[in-house]
């Protein structure tokens, strides 16, 4: 062989041995990734350009970044799901080590690997020859554990301290952190279990990624606080100004413009940026950090975008424009849009509503019976030492509600024999006469299990978990309930082989929605209340004040950051609050927040109705057939001593007290 081809032939080898050039996770996901059929709109070769503003979020994640953690707070429709997928596949096929990701719940955990995790390495080929075949007989890839050459993939629920806990871990990925409960299985933050099993790593990479939520409670926005906070800044075409993308800049009323035309307005130069530039716009855009005192030693960097940045053919302007005219006077439907479109907190008023505005409108339906609109009833119950409070409250269409009894039942809550539960019992086996005529049972009750838990759990036990429910309470959290866990149940001081399940439910995000609806004006065209609008009967002054017991008080931490808490009005009880607020936690469970208009209807064919009769306020408020006309309500006067309390009498003697 002459020294030529011998030369050739150590080429040869030396290129075969060589490792591969390092790469960022955008120049791996130019050259390997595949979006499948499945799950994206634009199935095949993935291209960075496409969405421009992700190159440097994913770049941070590369293993030649200085970058550990990255922070990304964003709207809908921006990529953010797919970028941590790039960033994930990256690290199986290019730089391998320990990797867990994270979803707020093991179910949702499930529902990722099955629908976004498994058609990624089905269609990528370069994932698919590193992880073995699923349900493989050497159990090397199931559906929350993935085993590859140098690492393995571990994906579970903020809500499970087990999986939190499962093993060290220099990647972590956790998404949609707002709706991670604060404290998992009383071992504390999730985010802070995850942060601690990477603390041996000394590469390690950390995402954290999330639609916001509540102003003051948001995981997403608290981290973002704490980075450099950079947004991404795009040139005018006409001016060259460099600005970041805001909603308040996108016209259409004033151009005499439809919402679906809607322009974005240069705020420098005033000129009408129209859809198709957005392109450019987006290709020559760049990020800047705009608390830059924040990046320390540049380990933490803090990203926000909203979907105005969506690029052409995901969600246009107009599209925006037009969610936002259809939001704008329904709170329900306005948070959604400003937490999934704006990408950013919703901040809800937190002071407390007037209680004598409230007391002034009461309804004139008879206490007891449920008016037309009520298409089904829930129950909380809010559990004292001596006594146990309940509300019984009807749901309708749009999340409107009648109290339809409310009142205290005394008794040593700690005596399961004795105490106010066989009351409790007759309570939830009453039927209340619906104005169409017929008997409506309560669908579910809720019942709080912190007070006295054991005697709770014994009481809830002997119902099915579809009518009676115990529940905690937790001040923070992105999602109105959580999972339910396990509980032990102790009866007459042993434990039980059966025991019991309690439902988290964040109270804090169910006072702020109450309230907002307690705000809402009566109309006074005859039109149709708005969504979530509250009735009641006559009941007294305590209710109403217990009612708006409460209010949001901002407390600064130690790093300086403002913190809101639910705090009690000084003399004031919140018994009437809780139990409306475990009632509403109950509707959830019931299927109110999913609820299609043919659900709807299904409920009102089974109570005699079609339709609703009219929308009009004073025909909703007409009392049922057969119930005493309630005296129109008076301005309370000042002082005045709290009303007589009035008892209803059953066989037993008297065991309610009604305020």
């Amino acid at each position: 062989m002459g020294s030529a081809a011998l030369a050739q032939v150590w080429e040869s080898m030396a290129a075969a041995i060589e490792p591969d050039a390092p790469l960022t996770v955008s120049e791996w996901a130019d050259a390997h990734r595949q979006l499948p059929k499945k799950s994206s709109a634009e199935p095949g070769p993935w291209r960075t350009d496409r969405t421009p503003y992700l190159r440097e979020i994913m770049d941070c994640l590369s293993s030649t970044s200085p970058v550990e953690e990255i922070v990304f707070m964003k709207g809908a429709q921006v990529g953010g799901t797919e970028a941590i997928l790039n960033a994930l596949g990256y690290v199986i096929d290019h730089a391998p080590g320990p990797v867990i990701f994270i979803q707020p719940t093991v179910d949702l955990a499930k529902r990722f690997s099955r629908q976004r995790l498994e058609p990624l390495v089905d269609v990528t080929p370069r994932i698919r020859e590193k992880v073995a075949p699923a349900r493989s007989r050497d159990g090397s890839n199931t559906m929350l554990a993935k085993d590859f050459p140098g690492g393995q993939l571990v994906i579970t629920g903020a809500n499970s301290a087990v999986g939190l806990r499962s093993m060290p871990a220099q990647y972590a990925f956790m998404d949609e952190i707002d709706g991670y409960p604060v404290n998992v299985d009383e071992e504390g933050s999730p985010i802070a279990l995850v942060e601690a099993r990477q603390r041996t790593f000394a590469r390690r990479k950390r995402a954290k990624v999330s639609t916001p939520t509540i102003k003051g409670r948001s995981a997403i926005e608290a981290a973002y606080e704490e980075s450099d906070q950079r947004r991404f800044y795009v040139p005018c075409p006409d001016c060259g100004e460099m600005q970041p993308l805001e909603f308040r800049q996108l016209q259409w009323t004033k151009l005499g413009l439809p919402p679906e035309q809607a322009v974005y307005e240069c705020r420098a130069c005033y000129f009408a940026i129209k859809e198709h530039l957005k392109p450019g716009l987006l290709a020559a855009g760049e990020w800047r950090a705009e608390a830059p005192e924040h990046a320390g030693l540049g380990k933490v960097r803090g990203y926000h975008l909203s979907a105005l940045y969506a690029p052409l053919g995901w969600m246009s302007w107009g599209e925006i424009a037009k969610q936002f005219v259809e939001s704008e006077k329904d709170p329900d439907k306005y948070r959604v849009f400003v937490n999934t479109v704006l990408g950013e907190t919703w901040a809800q008023r937190g002071d407390a509503p007037e209680w004598e505005g409230l007391f002034l409108r009461r309804d004139v339906y008879a206490t007891g019976t449920v008016p037309m609109g009520g298409l089904f009833l829930t129950a909380g119950v809010d559990v004292q030492k001596d006594r146990v409070v309940f509300e019984v409250v009807a749901w309708g269409r749009g999340k409107r509600s009648w109290s339809i009894d409310y009142g205290e039942i005394p008794g040593d809550t700690a005596d399961l024999e004795h105490g106010p539960w066989q009351q409790l019992d007759e309570l939830l086996a009453r039927q209340y006469p619906h104005a169409s005529g017929v008997p409506m049972p309560i669908r579910m009750l809720a019942v709080d299990s912190g007070y006295n838990t054991q005697t709770v759990y014994g009481w809830t036990r002997k119902y099915p978990m579809n009518r009676v429910i115990a529940i905690k309470g937790q001040d923070h959290g992105g999602v109105l309930i959580g999972s339910p866990s396990s509980v032990e149940v102790f009866v007459n001081g042993r434990k039980s082989k059966r025991g019991g399940r309690v439902w988290p439910v964040c109270v804090g995000l169910a006072k702020s929605e109450l309230y907002g609806w307690l705000r809402l004006e009566v109309p006074t065209d005859g039109s149709e209340p708005a969504p979530g609008f509250c009735r009641w009967p006559q009941y007294g002054e305590e209710y109403f004040k217990q009612l708006t017991s409460e209010q949001l008080v901002a407390h600064r931490t130690r790093k300086g950051y403002v913190r809101l808490e639910w705090e009690q009005i000084p003399g004031r009880q919140n018994h009437a609050l809780d139990a409306r607020v475990y009632a509403r936690a109950a509707a959830s469970l019931s299927g109110l927040d999913r609820f299609t208009d043919s659900d709807w209807a299904v409920r009102e064919k089974q109570i005699g109705i079609d339709r609703l009769i009219t929308h009009a306020v004073k025909e909703w408020s007409q009392p049922v057939p057969g119930g005493d006309p309630a005296p129109q309500p008076q301005a309370p006067t000042r002082p005045r001593s709290e009303p007589r309390a009035q008892w209803l009498r059953r066989p037993s003697g008297p065991w309610i007290k009604r305020s």
